[in-house]
């Protein structure tokens, strides 16, 4: 039997995530959740749980950036990260077993009774695990309609005890899969960084100074993000995340095959097609700030349906989390400027710790005018 609707109006209800409100038979949108109208998802109404247009984004084979194409596979990258902010991952090295069982496992952490879940609800944005739902649910004055489990992965041996214990396998699959995603993290940077021409292919053509970035990206931040989206009474008064870009430097997301991720591309909002066993990467704000401006982070935002769950692992991955992110100066002269502050991971926090963080605004204030 469902609870009274006016038990899901009590904000502590609301605290408890959208898994809880789902679980209790919610069949209408509580007001804490529906967005001013010009906020709101514009669905077709043919097809509800459909965007009006979708997009196959930029593929970037990774077996051929190993081979002789490798300069052909670096331009469409660089285009890639120009024009979208975004592409796909394909044939990328990490063993299908390993993706399969992260998506298992956190649907299996998802499907723990609440008090199990809330044993890592945490207001602690430093947190080796926090789980939580909205963005801020201290701060959002309308919530979305999210849940989530974030997992601090660097250092991985200092962490792990931290992790969740339950599901018995979590902690083992979680950080495998930490593991490949951070070595493919590696790889990808490595080829945007050719791809910035900041050197070239040989060995011969790596300074000491590449030897000194790669070393700090080995050594840098990693957070993964286990998001929820349960399915939603009216999906089209709210949204699973309101546009955002990511702070990070690169973002890997694997996600399950039920539509949801949109990406803003000439104004309009797209939807990304799900393409099985493939990573979606994007740019995220510290790439932005480094390649001075040519490779862009790009706004994007999950809508949600009526019917299907929908699960992604977002693995945000940047430099250590005392340094600073500057252009590189190789990519400065006269003809492009520095556009950009130098930043870091604190004055990113504190950001978002004093105000609703909305859109590109961070780093709208790390800018030069």
């Amino acid at each position: 039997m469902c609870p009274p609707a006016m038990a899901l109006t009590n904000d502590d209800e609301f605290q408890k995530g959208v898994k809880h409100l789902f679980e209790n038979g919610v069949s209408k949108l509580p007001n804490k959740y529906i967005l001013p109208v010009s906020d709101r998802p514009k669905v077709d109404k043919e097809h509800p749980n459909a965007a009006k247009s979708s997009l196959k984004l930029p593929v970037i084979d990774f077996g051929e950036l190993q081979g002789p194409n490798r300069s052909q596979v670096l331009n469409s990258l660089s285009s890639a990260c120009e024009e979208y902010g975004f592409f796909q991952v394909v044939n990328h090295g990490i063993p299908i077993e390993a993706i399969r069982s992260m998506i298992d496992v956190s649907t299996r952490f998802f499907g723990l009774p609440y008090e199990e879940r809330a044993k890592y609800m945490s207001s602690d944005m430093t947190s080796p695990v926090r789980y939580g739902t909205s963005l801020n649910q201290r701060k959002d004055s309308v919530f979305c309609w999210r849940d989530f489990l974030k997992l601090v992965c660097h250092p991985l041996s200092d962490v792990l005890p931290h992790w969740p214990s339950c599901p018995m396998d979590f902690r083992e699959v979680a950080a495998t899969y930490a593991r490949e995603t951070k070595w493919l993290f590696i790889r990808i940077t490595e080829a945007i960084l050719e791809s910035l021409g900041l050197w070239g292919a040989t060995t011969e053509e790596k300074t000491e100074e590449y030897d000194e970035i790669l070393k700090q990206f080995h050594d840098g931040s990693q957070l993964m993000v286990v998001n929820c989206f349960p399915p939603c009474p009216e999906p089209d008064l709210t949204l699973g995340m309101p546009p955002h870009s990511d702070y990070g430097f690169l973002t890997l997301l694997l996600q399950d095959e039920v539509e949801g991720l949109q990406i803003q591309y000439k104004g309009k909002w797209i939807t990304v097609e799900p393409m099985p066993n493939s990573f979606v990467v994007n740019v995220g704000d510290h790439l932005e700030i480094f390649s001075n401006g040519r490779y862009k982070s790009v706004l994007h935002r999950v809508f949600v349906n009526p019917a299907k769950p929908r699960l992604s692992v977002a693995s945000l991955h940047s430099l250590p989390f005392n340094c600073m992110v500057g252009p590189s100066p190789k990519l400065i002269d006269q003809v492009n400027p520095r556009r950009y502050k130098d930043t870091d991971f604190a004055t990113f926090l504190e950001y978002i710790s004093s105000c609703e963080p909305k859109k590109k605004n961070f780093l709208e204030s790390r800018k030069l005018t």
